[in-house]
């Protein structure tokens, strides 16, 4: 059945491909006095498929052709800056291939324009939200501080993103998944300059095209490719200062020129901050662990992102990317620790633990991707292979300082050796067919391989000797294949996308030190996904949509989670894996609706089973030692709704506001006792832009969350209010930026830990109090081109 399926589907491709006939077709833009206008802009839509768009840029002589359908109707818009552009008709005949258009001077008829719309910051395209970041890169100095400044998407201290649940969103860039830390992306993003995102897509429920792991959701960055001809680009230079100083330098450079494009971005940062976390556990009704922990964070990054892609021809686009990032650190941790008799305030025992990690580590990434048009309507092919490769080595020196009851030392060093590879291969096709029916599929395969040594000696006696509690060795293997089919059919004002996915998972895991165990995992998940919407009604003519989207999702545990071996912490606290852990599945359902394309209101549900999750429970031996690790809890439902306002960019003042709110239920079992834990969080979100003149702009945003979470701690209010103003020179092609964020010092929490038999709380803050300034400068230099026209384009009395 199957295979009669794909054959009748490509019989049907095969003949429509076939019966279409195809003609070059050349475009001239000239001005009033017949010269031609260089790099022109030329758009054309098919009149009977909204959806086909193809867009050029013109020559030096004015021209641009394209490959289009013979006898089918085209709307073409030219434009070009001090022009007037136009719009028309035309109908492709094969007496006609050559169209010569002249625009009007635009300084002649200026009084005349006026402004009747404004590109919003976000709109709704089918089931993504599209971020415009124009207005946010304006008062922006990378490109971390747009998605920090995009309403609805939240980060924490440690680089995680949220969208509307408590599961940190998955982030892709140019379509493919960034298989790093969200620490390493957070520096990577703080490395590109804010003008290098050329769109935000915002994926709350991905479709089945998209892996069934973005249980909270997808963040796709896309980055500019560049559209100006010749060669162009973008120095950057800056510090930032709050108890510790950052500095930061770089070079983006962009090529483009006859349907290749270049680009090279490089980046050099000094960073330096602290976190604070202060912690107080009860050991038993009398007695308390104090602990106080503070860890500086120097280091040197140096960031290497660079990109090439060409037109083949008018069927065949490659490009291929890539990125390195080599960090050189130096952490130092100190940690006072102290057990007290709460009743006499007596201290029971005192140990000061200062620790050392320093090391260096490498992350590159080499992709490759290709395109191939099928037809003009847009049905295309496309491939993507990448490679990730990762390394980490770093030497660890602790110092443990008992004071009382009698004091005594304990030193120890270790040497801690990671490598990760990873090679990931996806093809799609995307076929788009008569009576408004869209048809998708794909696979994807990809390979992990993970080694990982630890080495550590203790002093004993005068001599070093090897320590068996934290020596460790294991080799992780992880492969997970897929498969989707999905389909998209138009009935009217009611847009169906439905489709499901199909995902093989195997996982070996093989420790070697300190006991030769191993495990596997071998499943297969199917994944179904359903989108509905409907054009509801207009409201004082603007267009009222609704959306409806259903999906289901998997978390699968990572090595570290299942990997039994215990990880020392401190003298109170080691952490350790669950081997018999299982995957937890999600089910998403979301109603939202937009006006004129701008999400407004959303309301949803996530129904989690098996939820594992980050747990600390007391040791059973010894009640001033408690341990962390991940254990299936049971379920958790989790009730959400967000609402945003804004007043539209383009004047003088722009501004957004919204508010999401999020409860949790879960229910379950902890420490083989019954689990109830409920607790409901609201965020606030805004941002807001003021222009001061021609050449300067002012902008705060900020977020405060009441009653917050994270798993099972219960955190207080906090947020954090951020400021800047900027002012360009030189023509506008200096821009500097003065900035301060967590002006009020606000973005720290209490926490409460109150399950089972832990009761702990606390306190943390870090280095978010920082003032900044930052200098941009973007130069061009356009390169001279042949006066060659190798079109044939017809002389001016030609023109339609």
């Amino acid at each position: 059945m199957r295979k009669y399926f794909y054959f009748t589907l490509t019989a049907i491709l095969f003949s429509l491909i076939t019966t279409a006939q195809e003609l070059k077709i050349s475009f001239k833009a000239i001005n009033s006095k017949n010269e031609p206008i260089t790099a022109a802009s030329f758009k054309i839509t098919l009149r009977e498929d909204s959806l086909n768009v193809i867009q050029k840029i013109a020559d030096n002589n004015g021209v641009a052709s394209f490959t289009l359908l013979q006898n089918k109707q085209y709307i073409i818009e030219v434009s070009a800056v001090n022009y007037n552009g136009i719009q028309k008709g035309i109908t492709i005949t094969p007496g006609k291939t050559t169209f010569v258009f002249a625009l009007t001077d635009a300084a002649k008829t200026l009084a005349e324009v006026k402004v009747t719309s404004s590109k919003p910051l976000m709109k709704q395209e089918d089931d993504k939200t599209v971020v415009d970041p124009e207005n946010l890169a304006a008062s922006s100095t990378n490109a971390y501080e747009i998605i920090e400044k995009t309403p609805g998407l939240f980060t924490d201290q440690d680089g995680n993103v949220y969208l509307n649940t408590t599961t940190p969103a998955t982030i892709y860039i140019n379509g493919r998944e960034m298989k790093m830390s969200a620490a390493d992306i957070a520096t990577m993003l703080k490395s590109l300059p804010p003008n290098a995102i050329a769109k935000i897509e915002i994926l709350r429920t991905p479709s089945a095209k998209y892996d069934a792991s973005g249980s909270g959701g997808i963040i796709n960055i896309v980055l500019k490719k560049g559209v100006k001809i010749g060669l162009t680009g973008t120095v950057t230079a800056g510090m930032n200062q709050g108890k510790y100083g950052s500095q930061f330098t770089g070079l983006n450079i962009n090529n483009n020129k006859d349907g290749r494009n270049f680009y090279v971005n490089l980046n050099y940062n000094h960073r330096n901050t602290y976190d604070k976390i202060q912690t107080n556990r009860q050991l038993t009704g009398d007695t308390l662990l104090s602990q106080d922990a503070y860890t500086t964070y120097p280091s040197n990054t140096y960031f290497g992102n660079y990109g090439w892609s060409k037109d083949l021809n008018k069927k065949w686009d490659i490009s291929f990317d890539g990125r390195a990032s080599v960090n050189v650190f130096d952490n130092n941790t100190g940690n006072q620790s102290n057990i007290y008799k709460t009743s006499t305030s007596e201290t029971i025992s005192s140990v000061f633990s200062a620790v050392n990690n320093n090391g260096t580590s490498f992350i590159g990434n080499q992709g490759f991707n290709s395109k191939y048009k099928i037809d003009t309507l847009g049905s295309e092919w496309t491939t993507d292979i990448s490679y990730n490769y990762s390394k980490s080595k770093s030497n660890q020196d602790y110092l443990n300082s008992f004071i009382s009851p009698s004091p005594k030392t304990i030193n120890g060093k270790g040497d801690i050796d990671n490598t990760r590879n990873i090679f990931t291969a996806q093809t799609d096709v995307k076929w788009k067919l008569p009576e408004k029916l869209v048809i998708e599929a794909g696979l994807k395969s990809s390979l992990l391989k993970f080694n990982s040594t630890t080495d550590y000696l203790i002093q004993s006696n005068g001599s070093w000797v090897k320590d068996n509690f934290r020596t460790n060795s294991f080799i992780y293997r992880e492969n997970i294949n897929a498969a989707y089919l999905q389909a998209t059919k138009t009935f009217g004002s009611i847009v169906i996308k439905t489709g499901t996915r199909i995902e093989n998972t195997n996982m070996n895991g093989h420790q070697l030190i300190p006991l030769d165990t191993s495990f596997k995992v071998n499943r297969t998940d199917l994944f179904p996904y359903v989108y509905i919407s409907r054009n509801v009604m207009k409201i004082a003519g603007y267009d009222l949509k609704a959306y409806l989207v259903y999906r289901r999702t998997i978390s699968r545990p990572v090595y570290e989670q299942l990997n039994p071996f215990p990880k020392f912490i401190d003298q109170f606290l080691y952490e350790i894996g669950n081997p018999a852990l299982r995957p937890q599945f999600t089910q998403n359902y979301e109603a939202n609706i937009s006006v004129d394309e701008r999400p407004i209101f959303a309301i949803g549900q996530n129904y989690t089973k098996d939820i594992f999750t980050n747990v600390v429970y007391q040791s059973p031996t010894n009640q001033s030692l408690a341990y962390r690790t991940y254990d299936n809890l049971g379920t958790n439902k989790e009730i959400y709704f967000r609402a945003l306002g804004a007043l539209p960019p383009g004047k003088k003042y722009f501004f957004v506001l919204g508010t999401q709110y999020n409860h949790s239920n879960y229910n379950g079992l902890y420490e083989n006792k019954p689990l109830s834990f409920k607790r409901g969080s609201w965020s606030i979100f805004t941002f807001h832009q003021l222009k001061l003149g021609k050449l300067s702009q002012f902008s705060f945003h900020g977020f405060i969350r009441f009653n917050g979470t994270q798993q099972f701690y219960e955190l207080s209010n906090f947020g954090m209010l951020n400021a800047s103003i900027n002012r360009q020179f030189i023509k506008k092609k200096l821009t500097i930026t003065l900035s301060m964020n967590d002006i009020f010092f606000t973005n720290n929490n209490n926490f409460v830990l109150n399950q089972g038999s832990v009761k702990a709380y606390g306190y943390r803050e870090s280095d978010t109090r920082r003032f900044g300034i930052n200098l941009r400068y973007n130069f061009g230099i356009r390169k001279k081109e042949e006066n060659n026209n190798v079109f044939n384009v017809d002389s001016p009395e030609s023109k339609n």
